[in-house]
């Protein structure tokens, strides 16, 4: 193997976080960057031998304010179930109020459903497609381009799936939101 900028990959793994602040709303990014990392994300490790994951990337108005409509009811939905002072923070508030103004949002899915009534497939499922959705944030970071997870979307999963056309048969596993 060769030997990496320790360094360099240390500092990309210990500054990769959830970006929701100092957000610049009117930042466009460049397709082919998107595309570079998606195919980085595409090297990581899986858990079941398949290479399963699909990356679905929205920049155009329609699909993004149908997710942000999405988006904003779970946040409200959420924020109504949590318990006094475990609500969202107010920059999770902020996102859901100004989602379809990024300048693109990532779905990562899956092929398949996992098991429910077994977690070592559960695991085996969403561990080959979390992998790949982590090297997207870290590749997507050295860029210099935020990204925040969140699985609150999948409170309204089939909604989603019916708003952008993902198929019968592909699990929504997060939302990478890029800033």
């Amino acid at each position: 193997m060769n030997n990496l900028d320790v360094a360099s990959v240390d500092h990309a793994l210990s500054t990769t976080r959830s970006v929701r602040r100092r957000i610049d709303w009117g930042r466009s990014i460049d397709p082919g960057v998107i595309e570079a990392c998606i195919d980085i994300a595409t090297q990581a490790p899986t858990g079941r031998d398949a290479e399963a994951w699909r990356f679905l990337v929205l920049t155009e108005d329609a699909p993004k304010r149908a997710v942000a409509d999405l988006y904003r009811r779970a946040t409200d939905a959420f924020l109504e179930r949590a318990p006094e002072g475990q609500g969202p923070k107010p920059t999770v508030l902020n996102q859901a109020e100004r989602l379809h103004e990024m300048p693109a949002l990532i779905l990562v899915c899956s092929e398949g459903k996992p098991m429910a009534e077994n977690t070592a497939f559960q695991v085996a499922f969403y561990g080959s497609v979390l992998p790949a959705a982590w090297s997207l944030m870290v590749a997507l970071r050295a860029r210099g381009i935020g990204a925040t997870w969140t699985t609150l979307l999948l409170m309204h999963e089939a909604e989603t799936a019916r708003a952008l056309g993902i198929p019968d048969g592909v699990t929504q596993t997060l939302s990478l939101i890029h800033i």
